[in-house]
């Protein structure tokens, strides 16, 4: 199993719900999860913060998600099945997006920054999450991934609105629209 990049057809499918939670969901879990930090590892100036089931070529409806973004000693996950939005609300918050699935091109997206999330865990239990700033972003970011929708097609278009990381300090550098605006393997062209 391997994190799939752009092209990959499963990025731009939409997934199906899971009807039971067998062995081989919770082993799916798992093994997401080993994927996200061993990314992570070969990453040094990024964070995984979240990893959705289409990512790795399983067009399920799960996403695991971090614990704890803003510590990348803690390495412990949440694997949420058929997850989906139930409310949207806040203010609408422009802010960089990056995704394990579209190396090293990052995008400024708009999105509300609260957001109650219904989904049930590994164990069977319903659960509702309330997420506001940054985990309320990687929710409806992982939640996009289930309907087949990547960052960037929320932002195709908008000058200005993309950078790459640079590989020797992590900085942003600014990427010119027109530099990317034809590239079929990323826009699923």
């Amino acid at each position: 199993m391997k994190i799939l990049m752009t092209p990959a057809a499963s990025l731009r499918e939409p997934s199906q719900k899971i009807g039971e939670i067998t062995p081989a969901i919770k082993k799916l879990a798992d093994e997401m999860i080993k994927l996200s930090l061993e990314w992570e590892d070969e990453h040094p100036h990024e964070i995984s913060s979240a990893l959705a089931a289409p990512q790795v070529g399983e067009n399920v409806r799960m996403i695991v998600v971090r614990n704890n973004s803003e510590d990348k000693s803690d390495k412990e996950f949440t694997a949420l099945i058929n997850p989906r939005v139930v409310s949207e609300s806040g203010r609408l918050i422009t802010d960089w997006e990056g995704c394990l699935s579209v190396p090293a091109l990052y995008g400024k997206v708009a999105r509300r920054d609260s957001v109650k999330v219904a989904a049930t865990l590994l164990d069977g239990t319903e659960v509702k999450i309330k997420a506001d700033g940054h985990l309320a972003r990687t929710m409806l970011h992982e939640i996009d991934h289930l309907n087949g929708v990547l960052f960037v097609d929320k932002i195709r278009g908008k000058k200005k609105s993309f950078a790459r990381l640079h590989t020797e300090d992590g900085a942003l550098v600014p990427v010119d629209y027109a530099e990317i605006a034809d590239d079929a393997d990323l826009w699923g062209d």
